[in-house]
C-alpha cells in the first residue's frame, strides 16, 4: 500500500511510463515499468543491509541529484519538441533503440529519488519493530514494494491510455501537458538542490536505526 500510494504523485518515471504507453503501446510501457521496479527493490534491499554505508556516500548522492535534474530537463525539452512537430508523437529523449526494460533500469538507477523515501519508511518500521532484521522479513518487504510500485505505475500506463482514448486528445496537447509536468518537476528538483534538500540531506536527516 505504501509503495503503490508513493508511486502516484507525478514524477519522472511514472510520467515517462505513461508517455511510452501513449506513443509506443502498453507492452513497451510494461517493460519499462518492470525495469524501474527491479532497480527500486534492489535499492531498498541494499539500503536495508547497508544503511550506514549509503549515508556516507554524500558526494555520489549530490551528483545523482544533478543527473536527475538533467534527465527531467531533457524529458521536458523532448516533450515540447515532440508537441511542436506535426508528425512527431514520441518524446525525442525516448527515441532510441534501447529495450524499454533496460531503459527503465537505466532511468531508475540514475534517478534514485526512492532512496530517501524508503529510508524514512524502513526506519519507522524498524523502530516500531514491524520490520525485523531478518532475511524473511526483508524478502517479503521488497516483494510488497515491487508489487505496489507496479500497481502504481500501471495506473499511469493504463489510465493515461484510457483517458486519451476516451477524450480523443490531440497528441500534441498531451505532449505539451507532459512537458509541463516534467518542467515543474525539474524546477522543484533544482530548488531542492539549491536549498540543500537533495538526496544526501534527505538521508542525513533520517533518524538512525
Amino acid at each position: 500500500m505504501i509503495s503503490a500510494l508513493g508511486t502516484l504523485p507525478l514524477g519522472t518515471l511514472n510520467v515517462a511510463a505513461m508517455q511510452i504507453s501513449l506513443s509506443e503501446g502498453l507492452k513497451n510501457a510494461v517493460y519499462f515499468s518492470l525495469g524501474t521496479t527491479l532497480i527500486e527493490i534492489l535499492y531498498v534491499r541494499l539500503s536495508l543491509v547497508g544503511m550506514d554505508f549509503v549515508r556516507k556516500q554524500k558526494t555520489l548522492l549530490k551528483w545523482l541529484d544533478w543527473v536527475a535534474l538533467l534527465i527531467v530537463a531533457a524529458l521536458a525539452v523532448g516533450s515540447f519538441y515532440a508537441a511542436s512537430q506535426p508528425h512527431q508523437t514520441k518524446n525525442a529523449f525516448l527515441q532510441n533503440n534501447m529495450h524499454r526494460f533496460l531503459l527503465g533500469i537505466v532511468m531508475s538507477a540514475i534517478n534514485p529519488v526512492q532512496i530517501p523515501f524508503w529510508f524514512g519508511w524502513s526506519t519507522v518500521l524498524f523502530t516500531k519493530k514491524i520490520l525485523l532484521p531478518k532475511s524473511s522479513h526483508y524478502n517479503i518487504y521488497i516483494i510488497g514494494i515491487g508489487l505496489g510500485s507496479l500497481i502504481g505505475l500501471c495506473v499511469f500506463v493504463f489510465g493515461g491510455r484510457l483517458v486519451v482514448d476516451k477524450l480523443n486528445a490531440n497528441q500534441s496537447i498531451v505532449n505539451y501537458v507532459i512537458g509541463g509536468v516534467f518542467t515543474l518537476t525539474a524546477i522543484i528538483q533544482l530548488i531542492k538542490i539549491l536549498r540543500h534538500k537533495g538526496l544526501s540531506e534527505s538521508i542525513e536527516n533520517q533518524p538512525s536505526k
